[in-house]
């Protein structure tokens, strides 16, 4: 499994104050609002003109099957062309610095930790597709007429189970257990200045703990020994006693689909657990770009990710949830990579506003 880890922290520094915009109904296509005429296209013309080409910009980690992909092109007449950005921060900062001048039609990848700057500056036109059953739990309160939810993923300390159990030590259930004596020098995370999932768990323990004590949580699992990598592959891949690299930490920051992935070949059930009363809940959005020539393209793009071929493929092409309730995840899914149902939240445009302070912040704290 792998999820983009690159830089978040230029993106961050770079970041503007926001405005919002107001949610649609988000049940069917709406009229696209003044100053939007761009993506103003009716069902009929959701095709790509001219020389057909339908550009689209995306993190690192986008992929779906061929197949699925030359079915889109064909229905649509476009021919898809797909330039990568990073992950969601880097995503979002290079969307709003050649706004002026786009780069592309149309983007997926931008999440919640960054949708509401996407949103604020402009870069993106109003389009409010149909939405499958259950996608609308997860649209922006702010902004849904301009970004769609697509895909979502848990962000979760992890376990090596088989760990705790051979070396007879009760395992940890809460955020507050990684700050205990028993625990020193077993978790491993990525940096919230460079990890997208880093700043997922930092956003976490925000959630958790409050604007005036994830300081001094900080401070309490630095002293336990905590350690801080670059990126989630480093952590998962390296020091993560379950890991590729079968390192000496049982404790790592990953995501709530990771388990099925430790399952041993010939078995039925995986050597790690997620701990669910420790998750931030990442979505991901498409949206039309302003200013796209193509905008029936687009839509018809954002149209095609909400479609139940695709949904049902982020699993296993992307390692997320799709956001339809009605496409059926794989077995090892369905039974071993459970969501949070109570995952902890920070509203997105506080996290717009305050996220270079805390990102400064914490970078104090853990350096």
């Amino acid at each position: 499994m792998t999820r983009t880890t690159t830089s978040v922290l230029t993106a961050a520094v770079a970041a503007a104050a926001l405005t919002g915009c107001s949610l649609g109904s988000g049940g069917s296509s709406q009229e696209t609002s003044e100053g939007s005429s761009s993506a103003s296209a009716s069902a009929a013309e959701k095709s790509c003109t001219g020389d057909g080409e339908l550009t689209l910009i995306t993190h690192e980690s986008f992929s779906l099957p061929e197949e699925l992909v030359a079915d889109f092109e064909k229905s649509s007449g476009c021919t898809l062309k797909t330039v990568t950005s990073g992950d969601a921060g880097l995503l979002t900062n290079k969307l709003v610095l050649t706004k002026d001048s786009p780069v592309a039609d149309v983007v997926f990848g931008i999440d919640n930790t960054f949708a509401s700057r996407a949103v604020g500056e402009g870069v993106l036109a109003a389009y409010e597709p149909e939405l499958p059953e259950g996608a609308q739990e997860h649209a922006l309160a702010e902004g849904g007429d301009r970004l769609t939810p697509v895909d979502f993923g848990d962000v979760c300390v992890n376990i090596d189970d088989a760990w705790f159990e051979r070396e007879g030590v009760t395992p940890p259930t809460t955020l507050d257990d990684l700050t205990k004596s028993e625990y020193q020098d077993l978790f491993v995370t990525p940096g919230a200045s460079s990890s997208s999932p880093g700043l997922a768990f930092l956003l976490a323990t925000i959630g958790a703990k409050g604007e005036d004590g994830w300081e001094e949580y900080w401070r309490e699992l630095v002293d336990n020994g905590a350690k801080i990598t670059s990126g989630w592959s480093d952590a998962y891949g390296v020091d993560f006693s379950a890991g590729e690299g079968e390192g000496d930490r049982p404790i790592v920051l990953s995501y709530a689909s990771s388990p099925p992935f430790t399952i041993p070949e010939g078995k039925d059930e995986p050597t790690t657990s997620a701990l669910l009363d420790t998750c931030f809940r990442q979505v991901e959005y498409a949206g039309v770009i302003e200013g796209t020539d193509q905008a029936g393209g687009a839509q018809a793009f954002v149209d095609f990710m909400l479609s139940d071929e695709v949904q049902a493929a982020f699993p296993e092409t992307m390692y997320m949830y799709p956001v339809s309730s009605s496409v059926e995840l794989p077995e090892a899914w369905a039974k071993h990579a459970k969501t949070a149902d109570d995952p902890h939240q920070v509203d997105p445009q506080t996290i717009d506003e305050k996220r270079e302070s805390w990102i400064r912040t914490w970078t104090d704290i853990t350096s």
